[in-house]
């Protein structure tokens, strides 16, 4: 295998100025051939530029899949077209802002909530399909935020983000049933594939995750 033949993830993702879920999807749907090396992924380069020319019609431009025609993954997270719903919630106006920054890049539809009142109004207006929040919060913590949405949507996927971690906030947030349990610091490949796998959808790894 040489090594210049081969695209990393993060190659692909520059190659054809698209974001991660959207490779995701031309893998899914079996568009573009990928190689597993390890536990990352490798993309022939030819393979690429085949399924390019394939896929550029007659006017140019580039035909990027179609949910409709991809589909879903029978999660129920949204049918046909419709882009999952994620609400973020964090104190940190950074962290918030940089977290829904990259999940909209990726092709989420995004709601913030700067604390756990907030965030409960916004899920009492919306169905989402995923909640990510923030551990340690001022006044309402993550964990009662979680409990709150629990009783508005039992079956509502969660992801945990925290700068700290105890035992006993990973048992409890285990008994909550989340999907994901992420520490601070954290890469965002991380988040976009914890959110991909909470979501029902498929996981490459992105190389640096």
């Amino acid at each position: 295998m040489s090594d210049e033949n081969f695209l990393t993830t993060e190659e692909v993702l520059d190659y054809l100025q698209v974001n991660l879920r959207t490779v995701y999807r031309l893998i899914k749907a079996g568009k573009i051939p990928a190689v597993r090396v390890g536990r990352q992924w490798r993309f022939r380069k030819r393979d690429i530029d085949a399924w390019l020319e394939s896929s550029r019609p007659a006017s140019g431009g580039l035909m990027l899949p179609d949910d409709d025609l991809i589909g879903d993954t029978g999660n129920g997270s949204g049918t046909g077209g419709e882009r999952p719903r994620i609400l973020v919630v964090d104190n940190e106006q950074a962290v918030r802002d940089l977290l829904a920054k990259t999940l909209t890049m990726a092709d989420y539809d995004v709601d913030a909530a700067d604390d756990g009142p907030s965030a409960i109004e916004k899920m009492r207006a919306v169905n989402y399909d995923l909640l990510i929040t923030d551990l340690k919060m001022p006044g309402m913590d993550g964990l009662s935020v979680i409990r709150e949405a629990r009783k508005l949507a039992a079956d509502l996927r969660v992801i945990i983000i925290t700068g700290y971690s105890t035992e006993a906030s990973a048992i409890e947030a285990i008994n909550l049933g989340v999907s994901g349990y992420l520490t601070k610091p954290f890469r965002l490949p991380r988040i976009l594939a914890a959110a991909a796998r909470a979501l029902g959808e498929p996981v490459p790894t992105a190389d640096g995750a």
